[in-house]
């Protein structure tokens, strides 16, 4: 393959300079020529020259003028001065504007070559550093995104796709699966990634209070506005806002995030000024947004509009492959954090915490090692796994409307705690233990057939076996 041959844009009135050079110099230099400034700053867009050799002294726009206009592009590739008169001055003058290198004429070509060359390789060294720290600016935001899994490294794929488009991105997946962790990447990982990025939890706020939050009042709009206030939207301008929980947004409040998300505009709670602003908008629910819109309580042209890209994120039983690194990494910050240097856990623990069905996914693990380290004791996961796997559930006999066949009846009474996680979470445990018993009861307690059946290992489903008190009798 042919090498690429470096194109230099000379601008010089002098037409004899770009062709001593073109001459003089090797083949793998292309040399293009322009009369005065104005045509030079013109070639520099057209032509796109990998270096300029600029003279000072031209007719009508200097060489130092140039240099000022060049440095208001948005890029643009290093210049050489050249100068006749040897007056120091100039030298300082074009220092300052950012030349790079600075030669007087008459010159010896193949000290400009030398020149050429060094600025070359400078440049390209600078580019090779720039590309490293992108890398590593890259790794740092996956610093917290830990899992190798297929269906995570899926989830990655689809990040970087739409990182630095203007795409809006719905996040969906249960609570303490990452929503944020992915929200954050896809900021740090865009253009925007030095314009700030404003997280707003719909369900945090008070109804009355979310409008105000979100795009401000004017003074006197309620008791106690006594001076204008920006919301969160004016204050990501040029930036991004992450939505979290949005299905909890009330519906007077849906009409006017669709019109932002439209227009990019909308009006403080108590004006009569139209605000623009450059937002991207980026949101997140553990809801069913679907059955939210078919009882009333979600618009569906927002949802829609919401749902340009969406990320699901599997929950941890989902990808239990991922929970020793997950371990590692919570071990290592708590660790840090205390002071502590507790050790890795044993392979029986990581296979007990596989094998867990993980109602709270991350956050519950990273809980619970926190727990590990600060108590310096393994044996407490025994204890917390074996408390969430044997919690009952109460229900009454008979199936619910609309219930999918074959699926458990749904409790209508429940005993002890009545949170929604700590329900769910029973209620895990209870499929889970049904299905196990029935597949070791279609394999005539085949255990090893049954584990590749279930796809766990043989190991996680003697431990499900013991905590759930399944035996051939049952």
């Amino acid at each position: 393959m042919a090498k690429q041959k470096t194109k230099i844009l000379v601008i010089d009135d002098d037409p004899k300079v770009s062709w001593i050079l073109s001459e003089g110099l090797p083949s793998h230099f292309e040399f293009i020529s322009a009369r005065d400034g104005i045509e030079g700053i013109q070639m520099v867009s057209t032509e796109q020259p990998d270096l300029i050799l600029l003279d000072i002294k031209m007719q009508g726009m200097s060489g130092l003028e140039v240099l000022e206009k060049l440095n208001k592009m948005e890029s643009r590739p290093d210049v050489i001065m050249l100068s006749g008169h040897g007056d120091t001055r100039y030298v300082v003058d074009s220092v300052k504007l950012g030349a790079a290198e600075f030669i007087n004429k008459p010159f010896d070509v193949k000290e400009v070559e030398i020149h050429i060359n060094g600025v070359l390789e400078r440049g390209r060294l600078r580019s090779e550093l720039a590309k490293a720290k992108e890398e590593l600016r890259s790794q740092k935001k996956y610093a917290n995104f830990i899992g190798d899994s297929e269906p995570m490294l899926r989830v990655k794929a689809l990040i970087e796709q739409v990182a630095d488009s203007e795409l809006t991105v719905l996040i969906r997946g249960e609570s303490g699966t990452g929503k944020e962790i992915v929200a954050r990447s896809l900021h740090e990982l865009s253009g925007r990634r030095n314009q700030p990025f404003m997280k707003v939890n719909c369900a945090a706020i008070p109804r009355d209070l979310l409008e105000a939050e979100l795009f401000g009042y004017e003074k006197g709009a309620f008791t106690g506005a006594h001076k204008n206030k920006q919301g969160r939207f004016e204050v990501a301008n040029k930036g991004t806002i992450f939505l979290d929980e949005i299905g909890d947004m009330p519906m007077e409040l849906q009409s006017k995030l669709l019109q932002v998300l439209e227009q990019q505009e909308f009006v403080r709670v108590g004006g009569v000024q139209t605000i623009s602003v450059d937002v991207r908008i980026i949101c997140a629910t553990n809801r069913n947004l679907e059955e939210a819109i078919g009882e009333g309580q979600f618009r569906d042209d927002l949802f829609y509009r919401l749902n340009e890209i969406t990320i699901f994120l599997p929950p941890l039983r989902e990808r239990a492959e991922d929970v020793p690194l997950l371990v590692n990494h919570f071990l290592e910050k708590y660790n840090a954090l205390y002071s502590r240097e507790y050790a890795n856990l044993s392979s029986e623990t990581i296979d007990r915490l596989m094998g867990f069905h993980w109602p709270g996914n991350i956050r519950q693990l990273e809980n619970m090692i926190k727990q590990v380290v600060v108590r310096a004791d393994e044996g407490i996961i025994e204890e917390l796994i074996r408390s969430a796997a044997q919690q009952p559930v109460k229900s009454t006999s008979g199936g619910a409307a609309g219930a999918a066949p074959g699926a458990a009846p749904l409790p209508e009474t429940y005993d002890g705690d009545l949170s929604l996680k700590s329900v769910v979470g029973r209620r895990i445990a209870e499929e889970e233990k049904r299905l196990i018993s029935h597949v070791l009861n279609k394999t005539n307690w085949n255990r090893r057939k049954a584990a590749d059946i279930l796809q766990i290992s043989y190991r996680s489903l003697l431990y499900k076996i013991k905590d759930y008190e399944l035996n051939a009798t049952k």
